[in-house]
């Protein structure tokens, strides 16, 4: 039974089309990554899925019924914009969060202080808001999304304001959540994270879907026609017939090469010039299918 089932789903604001017969599922334990450019509809399809809009026309369902309040109760979201009180200290707020999904004061304090463990950040326990870093209030959010143990997460833009270190943290924790069934769905301009994390995608642009599938079947729609290379001296090999493209970063060379071209060619040829310590012939990344996709459909 998919958590979240969205079914033709329209929404338009004055004469400006939001989203446009937006349809797909997404079942438990998947990690489920909604993509695309600003203004793409990103935004009012997640409004729509937790009730904060209604479709026009179309249909959304939770776990396997048709969307009601009541459903909101196991589900946890984290909006791109943050929504703390700035003057309430840490574990206050945590405590007041966690009673508007249903908790008591004791379990809400429980669960907060392991969170905040889990999540190193028990120095900011005492502290409010106001004197915290971007990232730790990021933190702070997330983990108010998760004191109520809800089976879907939404998170938008959930990378945004931290630092390698602490975006690391949160990717592990989303996969620990992922095994333990929950249903996840992100929104994010981090490419790199939803190619790590992600088991499927959708991506739409200007309220229309493009591109959507599991990650895997997505990528091999594309050919391995990339190559990336590590070396030492000249880069005279670069203008190979066989290369369609190259960019050289002092010695890491990206390469996209030419439809039909042999790889092993332009390694021979690399090869008079120059020290070849890498040389990896790959599929595209998903940023490149990114940029790919949204530019084929800019009148969409």
């Amino acid at each position: 039974m998919p958590i979240v089932e969205l079914q033709n789903v329209r929404k338009a604001y004055d004469t400006k089309i939001a989203v446009a017969g937006l349809s797909f599922t997404i079942e438990p334990g998947t990690m489920f990554g909604l993509l695309g450019p600003n203004g793409s509809g990103k935004t009012s399809s997640i409004r729509m899925m937790i009730g904060m809009t209604v479709p026009d026309s179309g249909a959304v369902s939770l776990f396997g019924e048709p969307f009601r309040r009541d459903h909101l109760k196991r589900v946890g979201y984290l909006p791109e914009e943050r929504g703390l009180y700035k003057k309430m200290k840490v574990m206050d707020q945590l405590i007041f969060l966690g009673e508007l999904h249903g908790l008591d004061a004791t379990t809400a304090s429980k669960r907060a202080h392991v969170w905040c463990e889990r999540m190193e950040i028990t120095e900011a326990i005492p502290k409010k808001t106001e004197e915290l870093s971007k990232g730790m209030q990021q933190k702070i959010q997330f983990i108010a999304a998760l004191l109520h143990e809800p089976d879907l997460v939404i998170m938008d833009e959930p990378f945004s304001g931290l630092d390698p270190v602490n975006a690391a943290l949160l990717m592990d924790t989303l996969v620990d959540l992922r095994k333990e069934g929950k249903a996840i769905l992100f929104s994010t301009h981090r490419m790199d994270q939803v190619e790590k994390l992600c088991d499927e995608i959708a991506l739409i642009n200007r309220g229309n879907l493009v591109l959507s599938g599991g990650m895997r079947e997505v990528k091999s729609r594309y050919p391995r026609n990339r190559v990336q290379m590590e070396f030492q001296g000249s880069d005279a090999f670069l203008k190979h017939p066989s290369i369609a493209e190259a960019k050289n970063y002092s010695g890491h060379a990206e390469i996209r090469l030419a439809d039909g071209s042999d790889a092993q060619a332009l390694l021979a040829e690399a090869l008079t010039m120059a020290t070849v310590s890498r040389f990896e012939v790959m599929e595209p990344t998903l940023e490149e299918i990114f940029i790919e996709a949204v530019g084929e459909n800019v009148d969409a």
